[in-house]
């Protein structure tokens, strides 16, 4: 991370060096005493909510006297659907801690903070993790292919972090030929260090080089990596990306609320993060599972002590591979949260997580849904499925649709309906959007 970037941290209030000192603290300790710290860790922030947070000790009624950490209940984003001051421990408030929100990728969308030193050690691990492979986040421009509000206040926000972090964002809601022709070019008259974005955007854009019969690095030589993230790679996307983008790939696995929680190292190991996270594999009984055996993935945040994530399902499953690196367990899979690709009558495409942004139009703090799903019934039409206190009104059904204008094309048609609860996969997992004209 460069020191202006870091600077930028520093003025607002997050402790980055008293974070850069702890990650270091942390790989300091050899690997036999690093999972006996990461206990220790794990059960004196559950102390701290206990102690000071009304709401979580609320709902951990007798469970409060857990002294064995298997008895701790396991905490979902159910759990946390209440209003955001009163999810908050003793001395946070909205005005001293990071706030932002998940994306509903799992279909239920989330508002969570991070006190100011939690955030800071995030940012610590991915500089960590970044740096590996040879990226200085903040000095290496970053071809970003994120979607992003168009407009208000949040959109020029983004814009502004743009510039400060060295990043140009192109449109994944927009991936038509003539759109990514033009992302080309500014590959072409820019050096980009790395790529980082939703998987099914980065595989569309490669198949598009291939297409094309070149490799972006062949018209961008400065660029070194591409990181795929907030969608399942497989790996066919690995090796399209690889081909289409020219350079290596690195995974990418994280949950906005609690941290990054798996990053390929240089092996292509995928290797979970145990300095910030304490991560269980879990079978349907809460009891942990094998390696090679899938699991839902429960992770305890070790560091944020402005809300709990302790024994928290973020609604995946995974696979722990039986290899370790050191101290570290390997990871061989994530299932779940795989975005399918919106197809449009014009022919244009665009990532399903597209739909975070029109979902917008409509969720709010106050959480009128709790749950939702989009389906793809018809290349012009679609059903939202929501779980909520009350039906949409007409209003919020014309703001729905008027997102859908703006971030895909005009024409679209959309069929509401309130549901009491939102059909799992087969797997258990709860997705956000599903293309079903296939």
């Amino acid at each position: 991370m460069n020191s202006f970037f870091k600077f930028l941290f520093v003025i607002r209030g997050y402790p980055m060096k008293k974070a850069d000192e702890q990650l270091k603290f942390i790989h300091s300790l050899p690997d036999e005493k690093r999972s006996v710290y990461q206990m220790e860790k794990a059960f004196e922030i559950f102390e701290f909510h206990k102690a000071n947070n009304p709401h979580y000790n609320s709902w951990l009624g007798k469970n409060a006297k857990s002294k064995i950490w298997q008895d701790i209940p396991i905490f979902t984003k159910k759990d946390l659907q209440v209003p955001l001051d009163k999810r908050l421990s003793k001395g946070y408030s909205k005005k001293n801690v990071f706030l932002n929100r998940t994306s509903g990728s799992t279909g239920v969308p989330l508002y969570f903070s991070k006190d100011k030193f939690a955030h800071a050690i995030s940012w610590a691990v991915v500089n960590h993790r970044f740096s590996q492979h040879g990226i200085k986040y903040g000095s290496d421009l970053q071809a970003r292919f994120y979607g992003m509000p168009l407009e208000g206040p949040k959109h020029y926000i983004e814009l502004l972090k743009d510039f400060l972090a060295r990043r140009v964002r192109f449109k994944v809601n927009s991936m038509a030929v003539s759109g990514m022709d033009e992302m080309l070019n500014q590959f072409k008259t820019k050096r980009f260090g790395y790529a980082n974005g939703y998987t099914s955007s980065l595989v569309l854009f490669a198949k598009h080089a291939i297409d094309k019969g070149i490799s972006v690095k062949s018209i961008c030589p400065s660029l070194k990596v591409v990181f795929p993230t907030s969608e399942v790679m497989d790996e066919k996307d690995r090796k399209v990306i690889e081909q289409g983008f020219g350079v290596s790939v690195v995974n990418e696995y994280g949950a906005a609320e609690v941290d990054l929680i798996a990053f390929d190292d240089l092996d292509q190991d995928w290797i979970v993060n145990n300095e910030t996270l304490f991560i269980e594999l879990l079978d349907e009984n809460n009891q942990p599972v094998e390696p090679g055996k899938e699991g839902r993935v429960i992770i305890t945040s070790l560091y944020n002590k402005s809300m709990p994530f302790i024994r928290y399902e973020v609604g995946d499953y995974a696979v722990a591979s039986s290899k370790r690196k050191g101290s570290y367990t390997v990871l061989n899979k994530v299932t779940g949260r795989t975005n399918q690709i919106i197809d449009l009558p014009s022919g244009n495409r665009a990532g399903g997580l597209t739909f975070y942004y029109v979902a917008k139009a409509v969720l709010s703090k106050g959480g009128i849904i709790t749950e939702f799903l989009i389906k793809q019934i018809k290349k012009d039409e679609f059903i939202l499925e929501y779980v909520a206190k009350r039906e949409f009104n007409e209003d919020q059904k014309k703001a729905f649709n008027t997102a859908l204008d703006k971030y895909l094309e005009p024409g679209l048609k959309t069929q509401f309906i309130k549901k009491e609860f939102i059909k799992r996969t087969k797997s258990g997992k709860l997705t956000h959007f599903i293309n079903m004209i296939e």
